[in-house]
């Protein structure tokens, strides 16, 4: 059996990018033969800590923590057959594992969902940002045997500096994501979000318009939030719910409508349409910004709707919330993308023979 060493940050099903980028191939990956060697550097325990404001020293015990782990995995690299790194070995701004890992002669895959050369810390972190060097990614690109990414934007930018780039879209399982039956507020339209405390500035470009919408319909409507916290301090009511694996899809299933509003700047462009392609794959129908991936993603009208100005979303939004029949018809037509372009099963397959060529 050959051993693949995966180079992660978080524990299992924690991350959403580092699930629906590697993890849900686990499975396929240990049925063609590999073993999969996991190997994160944050806990249970040091997730919060590690991401929420101050906690200095706590945070410092965790990088030097982490830093020794990524040690042994050196000493482990060399006798494994591939190495997967999902966007860093190591937090801060150094390159020392990466190249450490290339030079074992093992085959390095690369892979980011993010336009992570440019500097988004997280909001805890802000006052650590100069500990980043995001200009590191071309580095690790140029380390690796094969990188991955999500886009073709991203693959643009990586073939700057590695020939061997493969676009593997962001994919859905849909056996695990597919609708369930949820109980519904006595009727009333839910506007669902999900996200992490990363994301949330992007709700926020959306409350105006969600403004809007409850003075129009009133209790006809409410706001639902799935998300990695417990505080909401947002000026706007939603039924706020902390996100949990084990009840992911009961929560989304409530979402009558899901959006995914995006600024059209530099990191967005990055983005996988992950948000989106949730929804679909339960059949809820989707407006999203038409930026990115989103615009390759939604055929406009048909599978779901791209809204640009305020008065696009507040349109948009008002016809699903006054047809139930454009609701079921854009729903049932963004699972079939899904099932047809952006499963699992139809990328597990070329995502393995990718590695095998390596």
């Amino acid at each position: 059996m050959k051993k693949l060493l995966a180079i992660v940050q978080h524990r299992k099903g924690r991350s959403p990018g580092q699930r629906f980028r590697f993890e849900h191939f686990i499975p396929a990956l240990e049925a063609a033969g590999y073993e999969i060697i996991f190997s994160n550097i944050i806990s249970e325990k040091e997730d919060k800590l590690f991401y929420s404001h101050g906690h200095y020293l706590a945070k410092l015990k965790i990088v030097i923590k982490s830093f020794f782990l990524r040690l042994r995995d050196l000493r482990t690299a060399g006798s494994c057959d591939l190495i997967f790194i999902y966007r860093e070995a190591f937090m801060l701004g150094t390159t020392y594992f990466e190249k450490r890992f290339a030079k074992t002669g093992v085959p390095v895959i690369f892979d980011f969902d993010d336009s992570i050369w440019l500097n988004d810390t997280s909001e805890g972190n802000q006052n650590l940002a100069w500990l980043k060097k995001t200009e590191k990614t071309a580095d690790i690109c140029r380390y690796s045997s094969l990188v991955t990414v999500g886009n073709q934007y991203l693959a643009d930018y990586a073939k700057q500096y590695n020939k061997n780039v493969f676009i593997l879209p962001t994919t859905i399982e849909t056996n695990y994501h597919k609708p369930t039956v949820t109980e519904k507020d006595h009727g009333r339209i839910c506007i669902g979000w999900t996200g992490t405390t990363t994301t949330l500035k992007h709700y926020d470009t959306a409350i105006p318009v969600l403004k809007r919408l409850k003075e129009k319909y009133g209790e006809r409507i409410y706001f639902k939030v799935v998300v990695n916290s417990p505080e909401w301090n947002r000026d706007i009511d939603v039924k706020l719910v902390e996100w949990n694996k084990d009840n992911e899809i009961y929560e989304l299933c409530e979402f009558d409508i899901g959006i995914m509003p995006l600024p059209d700047d530099e990191w967005s462009r990055g983005k996988c349409g992950f948000k989106g392609l949730q929804c679909m794959a339960l059949e809820i129908p989707v407006i999203m910004s038409p930026v990115g991936v989103n615009t390759d993603i939604i055929n406009h009208g048909v599978n779901g709707f791209l809204a640009d100005t305020e008065d696009e979303w507040f349109e948009y939004l008002c016809n699903l919330i006054d047809n139930k029949e454009l609701r079921i018809k854009t729903g049932n037509a963004g699972r079939k993308t899904v099932e047809e372009k952006y499963s699992v099963k139809n990328w597990e397959t070329r995502f393995i023979d990718k590695i095998k060529s390596l």
